[in-house]
């Protein structure tokens, strides 16, 4: 037993305080793991958040951090794991309380895609598509679903 004595406010915030780490076994850029969580996500204890709002808030932290490491020529994709369906270039996530997850895309063929995920099923590949040739800068999604927490 911990002979240390806390306030509530202390105790309160020890348990709000994330628990995140990673291990690499090179350097490469920081990951969400290291980096602190916006201050939007702070807001809001976790205990408060259901189970998908939270994964969707980290898988935003997630998508943003791949794509910061893309070159102007690739834009993010979904890889779909457990099956044989293809990519799916990310356009919108969601989220719908208490346990839904939902991504919107489009196939490499420009076909639209959904896929609409419990929480306890969230497997998700990140993955890279060469953009539109004719866009000229790629849509980079993680920035806006950030600015939108950011927002709210």
């Amino acid at each position: 037993m911990d002979d240390k004595i806390e306030t509530t406010a202390e105790a309160v915030e020890s348990y709000a305080l994330r628990r995140a780490g990673v291990v690499h076994v090179k350097d490469c850029a920081p990951t969400p793991e290291d980096q602190p969580l916006p201050e939007a996500m702070s807001k809001t204890p976790i205990e408060k958040k259901s189970p998908a709002e939270w994964a969707y808030e980290r898988l935003i932290l997630y998508i943003k951090n791949f794509e910061e490491q893309l070159d102007n020529d690739h834009e993010i994709a979904m890889g779909f794991v457990g099956g044989d369906t293809g990519v799916m270039r990310i356009e919108g996530v969601g989220f719908y309380a208490p346990d839904i997850i939902t991504f919107y895309g489009s196939d490499p063929s420009g076909s639209r895609t959904q896929q609409i995920q419990h929480v306890s099923q969230l497997n998700v590949q990140l993955r890279t598509l060469p953009k539109h040739v004719d866009q000229p800068e790629p849509n980079r999604i993680g920035f806006r679903l950030v600015q939108d927490l950011n927002e709210t």
